[in-house]
C-alpha cells in the first residue's frame, strides 16, 4: 500500500472553551472517507488504472459492498479513534439490486459497515424530500411509484447521520443537521473533531424540482465559514468538511501532487476559512489527494476524493495536539478496494503488497445476496432484441444513439391521442447512464435497460409553441451551468432535426429547426413529451415549465421496454438529427 505523507499544518488556534494542559502527546484520529457510492452493492465491473511492477500499467478490479466492508474494517483496525464518512450520492442512480428496493439495502449495508456521516449529494434528492427523510428515519410510507419495504418490512432507516448545512427549509432551518462534533480521548487528552456536511449550491438544478420544492440551497463557502466560529466555540480542535463538489486532475488516483487541478470546487476553496483542516469531496467521480496549500499557502487544506461506486477508500490520519487545540500533522493514503485477482496481457499479476486484496465480509455479502436474488428474476428477463449496441457516447454534435433511441421510445408511448398526442419527445443526456449492448442473439434484458435509465421518471406531455421549443434548445448553451463551453444536450425523437452554431450570439444559435421535414413555426402549438425531471425545469431547462395542458404518462423505463419489445429486432437510429456548424473547441 502506498503511503503519501502530506505537509504538516501550523494553523493559529482559536481560544478553546475547555482548559488545556501545557504539554501532552498528540491524539491520532483516522478518518476513512469515500464518495459517490451510488448503491453499488455488487462489484461494478470497474478497474482502477495503477502502476504495475515493471513500470507499466495494470487495471485493478475494484468495488462491491462486501469487499468494501472488509476494506473499511481493515483500515479501522488499530485506530480506535476513527470516523467513517461519505461526501454524498450514497444512494440513487444505483444499479437494479439497490434501486429496485428504493436503495434500502444500501442504507442497511452502510449501517452494518459503520458509516458515521454522509453529506447529502444531489442524487439523494432524486426521489424527493419525503423519501430522503424516510431513508434517515425509517418506516414504510410510500412516496414513489415503487413499493417500499418489500424485503424488510421494518426498514429502520440510517443509523448514520445525514448532514445538510446548506439545505434550508421553509422555516429557515436545515433539512438535516448542519454539523456534528465527535470527541476522542479522555481528560487532558480529549480532542474534538467538527464535521460539516453539505451539497453543491446547484443541486436543485440537477434533480426533479418538484422533489426539492420549498428547499433553498445556500452558497457553499458562506455556509462553511459561518459555522467555523460556532464549532470553535464548542471546542473543535479540527474541522472537517464533507462536500458534494469536486475537482479534476491529470494524475493517477494516488498522485499527491494533484497535477493539472481544476474544477468547480476550486473557487469554493479560495474562499474557505483557513481554520478548515480537511475537505472530503465528491461529485466528479475522480480520485485525488490534493494539498491546496501548494496553490494558496494561506489555506493549507487537504482535499481528497475516492473515485465512485466504492472502488477506492481514503484513509486520512490527523495528529491533533490537545494542548494547542489544533492539527499538527496529517497524512493520507488511497486504497483500491480490490475485489478479485487482476491480470495483464501475460496473465495474473501478484502485487498484494501494493494492492491488497480483500475477502468479502460475510454479513454484508449475505445482505447483498438476499437482495440480488430478489432482483434477479426482474433483471434477467429478456425483453427484446436490438440489431446492435446502443451506446451513450456522444457524436461531435452532442447526439447519441442510445439517447435518440430513448427519445423515440418516449414518443411512441405518448403519441396516441389518448396518451397525449405527442409529436416530438426530448430526453436529457445526463439521464442516459450506460450503454445497452445486446447478447449474441441480439437479446437485451430489463436489467440492462434499468442500468441505462435508472431514475424511474414518469413521462409527461405538454403543449408548447414553436418559439418555446426553440428557446428550450437554446438553453442547451445558455442556462445556469449549461454554457457554450459546457453544453448540456437534449436528445430528440425521430422527425425533429436542427443545426446549431456556437459562434452566433446567445438566443440565435439554433438554425433550420424542422419537424417531419417542415419548419417549426413560432406561433404553432406542438405536443411535446419529456420526463418529469425535465418537465419541472431540471438540468436548467426552465422553458419546459412554460408548457400547458400537461398529461402524465408511463414510467420512462416501461416505455423503453415496450418500444424495444414491439420492434424486435429493433434497428438503431443513425444519430443524425443534430448538426453542429461550428467546429469543436479542440479543433479550433
Amino acid at each position: 500500500m502506498h503511503r503519501f505523507i502530506l505537509v504538516a499544518l501550523a494553523l493559529l488556534s482559536a481560544c478553546a472553551t475547555i482548559p488545556r494542559p501545557e504539554s501532552v502527546a498528540p491524539v491520532q484520529v483516522r478518518i476513512i472517507a469515500f464518495n459517490d457510492f451510488h448503491g453499488a452493492l455488487e462489484p461494478p465491473h470497474s478497474a482502477i488504472p495503477a502502476a504495475g511492477p515493471d513500470g507499466g500499467e495494470v487495471r485493478v478490479p475494484a468495488g462491491g459492498a462486501a469487499y468494501f466492508a472488509s476494506a473499511v474494517h481493515r483500515l479501522r483496525a488499530g485506530h480506535p479513534n476513527n470516523l467513517v464518512v461519505a461526501a454524498g450520492d450514497l444512494i440513487s442512480a444505483s444499479p437494479l439490486v439497490s434501486a429496485a428496493f428504493l436503495d434500502e439495502p444500501t442504507v442497511l449495508a452502510m449501517n452494518g459497515i459503520g458509516l458515521d456521516f454522509n453529506a447529502v449529494g444531489n442524487h439523494e434528492f432524486d426521489r424527493g424530500r419525503a423519501e430522503l427523510l424516510r431513508m434517515q428515519n425509517g418506516g414504510c410510507a410510500r412516496h414513489t411509484n415503487r413499493e417500499p419495504c418489500r424485503l424488510d418490512p421494518d426498514f429502520p432507516g440510517a443509523r448514520f447521520r445525514f448532514l445538510a448545512a446548506n439545505v434550508l427549509t421553509e422555516d429557515g432551518g436545515t433539512l438535516f443537521p448542519a454539523y456534528a462534533i465527535r470527541r476522542f480521548g479522555r481528560g487532558p487528552r480529549e480532542v474534538r473533531v467538527g464535521i460539516i456536511g453539505l451539497t453543491l449550491h446547484e443541486a436543485a438544478t440537477l434533480v426533479t424540482p418538484a422533489g426539492v420544492a420549498g428547499l433553498r440551497f445556500a452558497d457553499e463557502a458562506d455556509t462553511i465559514n459561518a459555522l467555523v466560529p460556532r464549532l470553535k466555540a464548542e471546542g473543535a480542535d479540527a474541522i472537517v468538511v464533507l462536500i458534494h463538489q469536486g475537482l479534476d486532475t491529470e494524475g493517477r488516483y494516488n498522485d499527491p501532487s494533484c497535477p493539472g487541478v481544476s474544477g468547480d470546487l476550486l473557487p469554493i476553496l479560495t474562499r474557505l476559512d483557513p481554520a478548515i483542516d480537511l475537505v472530503v469531496s465528491g461529485h466528479t467521480h475522480h480520485s485525488y489527494l490534493c494539498d491546496y496549500g501548494r496553490i494558496d499557502p494561506s489555506r493549507p487544506i487537504l482535499v481528497t476524493s475516492a473515485e465512485r461506486s466504492g472502488t477506492i477508500l481514503t484513509a486520512i490520519d490527523l495528529s491533533i495536539d490537545p494542548a494547542q487545540g489544533r492539527v499538527v500533522a496529517r497524512h493520507a493514503e488511497q486504497t483500491i478496494v480490490q475485489s478479485e485477482p487482476f491480470s495483464n496481457a501475460r496473465g495474473p499479476v501478484a502485487l498484494s503488497a501494493a494492492y491488497p486484496r480483500f475477502e468479502p465480509d460475510p454479513r454484508t455479502a449475505a445482505l447483498v445476496s438476499r437482495y440480488a436474488a430478489a432482483a434477479a428474476p426482474v433483471a434477467g428477463r429478456v425483453i427484446g432484441r436490438l440489431q446492435g449496441p446502443a451506446v451513450r457516447e456522444s457524436t461531435a454534435s452532442g447526439e447519441s444513439v442510445l439517447g435518440d433511441l430513448i427519445a423515440d421510445a418516449h414518443l411512441a408511448a405518448t403519441r396516441a391521442p389518448e396518451n397525449g398526442g405527442a409529436q416530438v419527445a426530448f430526453t436529457n443526456q445526463y439521464s442516459v447512464r450506460a450503454d445497452v449492448v445486446p447478447a449474441g442473439d441480439g437479446g437485451v434484458t430489463f436489467g440492462q435497460l434499468f442500468t441505462a435509465q435508472p431514475f424511474g421518471n414518469n413521462l409527461m406531455v405538454k403543449s408548447m409553441t414553436g418559439r418555446q421549443i426553440r428557446a428550450v434548445l437554446e438553453q442547451q448553451f445558455a442556462s445556469g451551468t449549461n454554457t457554450v463551453e459546457n453544453p448540456n444536450m437534449l436528445l430528440p425523437s425521430r422527425g425533429l432535426t436542427y443545426s446549431y452554431d456556437l459562434r452566433r450570439p446567445e438566443g440565435r444559435r439554433i438554425l433550420d429547426l424542422q419537424l417531419d421535414g417542415a419548419p417549426i413555426r413560432d406561433e404553432a402549438i406542438y405536443r411535446v413529451t419529456m420526463n418529469s425531471f425535465l418537465a419541472t425545469g431540471g438540468d436548467n431547462f426552465t422553458m419546459f415549465r412554460e408548457g400547458t395542458g400537461t398529461l402524465g404518462g408511463p414510467l420512462d423505463i416501461d416505455a423503453l421496454e415496450r418500444y424495444i419489445a414491439a420492434g424486435s429486432p429493433l434497428a438503431l437510429p443513425a444519430a443524425d438529427r443534430i448538426r453542429r456548424l461550428s467546429p469543436p473547441a479542440d479543433a479550433r
